[in-house]
């Protein structure tokens, strides 16, 4: 099922009972967020800095939960449309309604359905791009409640990242260029997954909290079809000192 619209002078979308709306601090947007089932986090900002999309070309976000990813891609490069996929329906409505928020319905669709089944919902080699900030979390274990949306989006409930790999290669043409934020512990798993999907792993970079500090995410371009050459850029250091953001995390968040 499409959550669109098409009308631009539609009426300002309602929200709801337990919503927000948070100023993205880019080109005056704004995003609709239920603090009680799940909020974007520095993880998907990471990412739509990471990203590189070219003027005119497609992009789907896999697992796109409140379409933060497609909104702030629309916001920072020049692509020619976005999609976003969440198979959760009340999360689908929330990332429709900041789509029309912002008045991008002509930019942005926001689709309700299974990343499992997305080649066949959108077809083969239909992007030029593909994105996810995909579960970290592997298995359900000490889940209370595996239906709860901080669950589905932090476990690996609905889909695994073998599927998610499997999707993205499938959506991608030849060349296109697919985008993930995860965890360093499973960097060898997602390595392996990737190049097993036909997704050669081309840029990789560890973000840390602190200068000092271990890595807690990684960011992975992996390029469709793509010849084995990787690059493992200068990291991304989160904070200059507590409570203070570097100048390269300013920079991605837009202050």
């Amino acid at each position: 099922m499409t959550i669109d619209g098409k009308t631009a002078d539609a009426p300002e979308p309602a929200i709801r009972a337990g919503e927000r709306v948070d100023d993205l601090e880019r080109s005056g947007y704004r995003i609709i967020q239920d603090p009680s089932r799940f909020c974007f986090g520095m993880d998907a900002v990471l990412l739509s800095g990471f990203a590189r999309v070219r003027r005119g070309e497609r992009v789907l976000d896999l697992g796109t939960g409140s379409g933060i990813i497609p909104i702030l891609l629309e916001a920072k490069t020049e692509g020619e449309h976005f999609t976003g996929l969440e198979i959760q329906p009340e999360m689908a409505d929330m990332a429709a309604r900041s789509v029309a928020l912002n008045r991008l319905r002509e930019k942005i669709d926001i689709v309700q359905g299974d990343i499992k089944e997305a080649s066949r919902l959108f077809g083969r080699a239909s992007f030029d791009v593909v994105t996810s900030n995909p579960p970290y979390m592997d298995g359900g274990a000490g889940i209370t409640n595996p239906d709860e949306p901080r669950a589905v989006a932090r476990h690996e409930i609905l889909c695994t990242f073998d599927d998610v790999a499997r999707e993205a290669s499938r959506l991608l043409r030849t060349g296109g260029r697919f985008y993930l934020v995860h965890r360093p512990r499973r960097l060898a798993e997602l390595i392996v997954t990737l190049r097993s999907r036909g997704l050669e792993p081309k840029r990789i970079r560890m973000v840390h909290p602190f200068a000092d500090r271990e890595a807690n995410m990684v960011l992975i371009e992996a390029v469709r079809g793509g010849r084995p050459l990787m690059k493992v850029e200068a990291p991304v250091i989160v904070f200059r000192e507590p409570g203070v953001y570097s100048d390269e995390l300013k920079s991605v968040y837009g202050y």
